[in-house]
């Protein structure tokens, strides 16, 4: 009898089953303030680098406040550890020509990765943007700028259930498609916490003419209060059922941890039924929450993979 016969359905395993192996993970960090959070950064990285990331990307400050430190983490994963690094870049408070050469140091130091974000304004979340008098105007024509540089692969940034910024999903998609069209190779999405949101998405974005792969973010839930913050800030809708199951964990790391990891891979699971296998981590700069979740998904170091 073939083996795979004998095995039952996917949405009938157990979670601990794991999936077939097929998967692709990346990751993102954001770059370190001090010596404390460098080592943490670094620490995360080396944890996490055994699962053979497809890329790790590094994110950029809103009006660029990190740009420095961004540079320095890029080039430094690249240099150090053969990762493939993807650097955030966004059109904030910048002229073009200081964009062009942040993109032309990027490619001198190896880097060949760039996320191209329209970015958000510095001070108070949500205030409204204002594109520089001499710069890209949004991120679909820093794409096409970016590939006039040189022939970097592009990720930009989709909204499952739009940006706060659009009048709605239609208008919302059309800049994405415009973003693509512009010559990036894929869209990573904003944080969700249900399947059917993904694969509404989806669909629309299908229906639209967009035909570029789009990865799922996923943002494991490691302090409950600040993810309804920045769920807020990006439009992201928190299900009434998440509130329940963080719930008296305040004071409880370990099994608040326990939770999110649970959760995020019933989510990834989830999306694999769906057809997904490309999966994107946004990290905090923690390996402990997205380590477990790709282990439960059967994400293994190659060493121990089975």
């Amino acid at each position: 009898m073939n083996p795979a016969q004998t095995q039952p359905p996917l949405d009938t395993q157990p979670l601990y089953a794991g999936l077939p192996g097929d998967i692709a993970v990346s990751f993102e960090f954001f770059p370190p303030k001090n010596d404390k959070m460098d080592a943490q950064l670094w620490e995360a990285i080396s944890q996490l680098a055994p699962l053979a990331p497809k890329f790790v990307s590094v994110t950029y400050g809103a009006g660029g406040s990190t740009r420095e430190r961004t540079h320095r983490t890029v080039a430094r994963i690249v240099r150090e550890t053969g990762i493939p690094a993807a650097a955030h870049l966004t059109c904030v408070e910048a002229t073009r020509a200081e964009i062009d050469a942040v993109a032309r140091e990027y490619w001198d130091s190896g880097v060949r990765h760039i996320v191209a974000l329209r970015g958000d304004m510095p001070g108070e979340p949500g205030t409204a943007y204002a594109p520089h008098p001499d710069g890209y105007a949004n991120a679909a024509e820093l794409v096409a700028g970016l590939k006039a540089i040189a022939p970097f692969e592009i990720s930009v940034a989709a909204y499952p259930e739009a940006h706060p910024d659009s009048s709605d999903q239609s208008a919302d998609l059309d800049n994405l498609k415009r973003k693509l069209d512009a010559g990036a190779t894929r869209a990573i999405t904003q944080f969700f916490f249900e399947p059917a949101t993904f694969f509404r998405f989806q669909d629309a974005a299908a229906a639209a003419g967009i035909t570029a792969e789009i990865v799922p973010g996923i943002m494991p839930v490691m302090n409950f209060a600040s993810v309804q913050k920045m769920s807020a800030m990006c439009g992201t809708a928190i299900p009434s059922w998440l509130a329940g199951q963080f719930a008296g964990l305040d004071d409880r790391p370990a099994a608040r941890q326990l939770v999110a990891a649970t959760l995020a891979a019933e989510l990834c699971r989830g999306l694999y039924r769906g057809g997904v296998r490309d999966f994107h981590f946004y990290t905090l700069n923690r390996a402990e929450l997205s380590y477990a979740i790709c282990h439960l998904l059967g994400s293994r170091p190659q060493e121990i993979a089975s």
